[in-house]
């Protein structure tokens, strides 16, 4: 059962980090590498991420600089960053390619935090699943035998204990996001 456990909480702590993941290539108002996160590079047939290909470096709160360790790569790194609709039009000057992010509408900021929420919430329901699978496979096993009814109170206690710490960590990690977002 300790191994059920483990697993279950181990998930739980899965869903948390895939949101962190999630929320990095969210937009706020600073110029962040984590923007181009999930950009792929049609490089020698093969999608590549842009991070596998150049060096990203933050200029400065709104310019990011994209250098291609192949520089031959440089146009097609330029039509995949043009494809993905960053809101802001790569400067390519042969060598390396510059992205000015223009500052967002207080509707934009809003409507991201919207968006944000309702991500929130999902990861939330996922976090609630695991809980109840693990509940489930608990209970059958004390209706088999297996463990006690003692035991089975005291998973199904440690088992909204670690749901109650997960969600409180999604609140908090959603929260200090929005503040990044709403921040001018």
């Amino acid at each position: 059962m300790s191994n059920l456990l483990n697993k279950t909480k181990t998930n739980m702590a899965e869903h948390v980090s895939r949101l962190e993941r999630d929320l990095a290539t969210i937009r706020t108002g600073r110029a962040s590498a984590g923007l181009l996160e999930n950009i792929r590079v049609e490089y020698y047939g093969t999608p590549t991420p842009i991070k596998q290909m150049a060096i990203i470096n933050v200029l400065d709160a709104k310019t990011l600089e994209i250098q291609p360790w192949d520089v031959s790569s440089i146009n097609d790194i330029d039509k995949a960053l043009q494809k993905a609709d960053l809101g802001a039009s790569p400067v390519n000057d042969g060598k390396v390619i510059r992205i000015t992010l223009p500052s967002m509408t207080e509707d934009r900021r809003k409507q991201l935090a919207k968006n944000i929420s309702k991500m929130s919430e999902d990861f939330k329901v996922a976090v609630r699943n695991e809980r109840r699978d693990v509940i489930e496979k608990l209970k059958k096993a004390q209706k088999a035998a297996e463990i006690t009814e003692d035991d089975l109170k005291r998973y199904e206690a440690d088992v909204q204990k670690a749901t109650d710490a997960n969600i409180a960590q999604i609140d908090k990690v959603i929260k200090t996001k929005e503040d990044e977002i709403m921040k001018i």
